[in-house]
């Protein structure tokens, strides 16, 4: 038996690690996966920084611990947002966790966090032309949407750079990734000529992350409208992430889940998501929510239901219906974020050589660019670990 330093999390991180069993084992789904440079292997982890500087993880997460020990280690924590979760979320959920609750199998989504999600955070009301469901989290709900409704082979127009799982997604899914590149000159945002001059007859989803992870850059109504124009024309299903909607940076930024936009287009190809996880600083509760024409959840409730059966976690349901409701949470952790990123754009507007080459307008994340220190961003993120 390993002693207690060495014994560590099972991981997919490490892809030299190789498999024991014969080849053709896997499907080709899971090694088209651990093949493609985006879809699990396109950052450095921190597990990549701890070997390059010759530890092993069991030396810095000590006797089993999920957390740095801040005497010895500036912990950055969780990719999730740091100014959760609410107090009211804890506290409903501390308050439903009774055995009657955890012991039967649990409803879809509650029918007062259905009608709440539908008009706070997709702007809409639930009618017979549209609805919402529940799943755990909003890569599951991108994972059932991707499943529902792709054939292998099918194409997914995606961004390049973006957020690194709905590629794994894609290909899990039988798909074919479809990259537009996105750069200064078209603003770190979807231009609806270049996702037009991108589909082929073998494309069946545009993918939209909206707020863009990790830039912050939000599509205007107009592209917004043309994207789903566009989808309409060419039978082709749009999925609107929108997980980083909840906190605004730039005060004069707007956003628009395209669900919303029924009145001025036909939104039916659209489905719509978010979760609970980064704007509430909930991602252990694993809630998100699609929503979308009838006829669509049902598709996607369909493929949930037949790859997990069972439906998302009552206490959990009960503590996103306080979040999302939470006013005066969301002040607090907006004006946060925002005093936050204040203080880092006046530090880095200081440091030779590296810049921020778009202002985030929503979210919690950003992008520096690193190119003129003469120095890799991994090179740099390995000095920061070590200090």
């Amino acid at each position: 038996m390993r002693n207690k330093a060495e014994r560590f999390v099972l991981s997919w991180e490490n892809k030299d690690a190789g498999f024991s069993h014969p080849d053709g084992f896997l499907s080709q789904r899971l090694r088209a996966v651990m093949d493609s440079p985006h879809g699990m292997w396109n950052y450095m982890s921190y597990r990549d920084a701890i070997k390059i500087l010759g530890l092993s993880p069991g030396d810095i997460y000590k006797e089993g611990r999920v957390d740095l020990d801040p005497a010895e280690w500036a912990d950055f924590g969780w990719m999730t947002c740091y100014a959760g979760p609410p107090e009211s979320a804890v506290e409903a959920m501390r308050e439903q966790t009774t055995a009657g609750n955890m012991n039967p199998y649990s409803p879809d989504l509650i029918n007062p966090l259905r009608d709440a999600c539908a008009r706070i955070k997709f702007k809409r009301e639930r009618g017979e032309s549209f609805e919402v469901i529940g799943t755990e989290g909003a890569q599951a709900g991108i994972s059932y949407t991707l499943q529902s409704f792709l054939d292998p082979g099918e194409e997914v127009i995606i961004t390049d750079p973006g957020y690194f799982h709905f590629e794994s997604a894609i290909l899990m899914a039988g798909g074919v990734p479809v990259r537009i590149p996105l750069t200064a000159d078209n603003g770190y945002r979807l231009n609806p000529d270049e996702v037009e001059r991108a589909i082929t007859p073998r494309t069946k989803v545009i993918l939209v992350c909206n707020p863009l992870n990790p830039f912050g850059t939000v599509q205007t109504k107009e592209e917004l409208i043309a994207l789903a124009e566009i989808s309409k024309e060419h039978g082709i299903i749009i999925i609107d992430d929108f997980t980083h909607n909840t906190h605004r940076i730039d005060p004069e930024a707007v956003h628009y889940p395209i669900t919303s936009l029924w009145k001025e287009t036909d939104v039916d190809n659209v489905i719509s998501t978010f979760s609970v996880s980064h704007g509430y600083g909930m991602a252990g509760v694993r809630l998100g929510f699609l929503a979308g024409h009838p006829d669509l959840m049902r598709a996607c409730l369909m493929a949930k239901v037949a790859l997990t059966r069972l439906n998302t976690n009552l206490v959990s349901q009960h503590g996103a219906l306080a979040a999302i409701q939470d006013e005066e949470y969301l002040k607090h952790s907006e004006a946060l974020i925002r005093r936050n990123y204040a203080f880092i754009r006046e530090t880095i507007n200081g440091i030779p050589g590296v810049t921020i080459p778009v202002e985030p307008r929503y979210g919690f994340s950003m992008v520096l660019d690193v190119s003129g220190t003469g120095v890799s961003a991994q090179e740099l993120t390995v000095a920061l670990f070590k200090r």
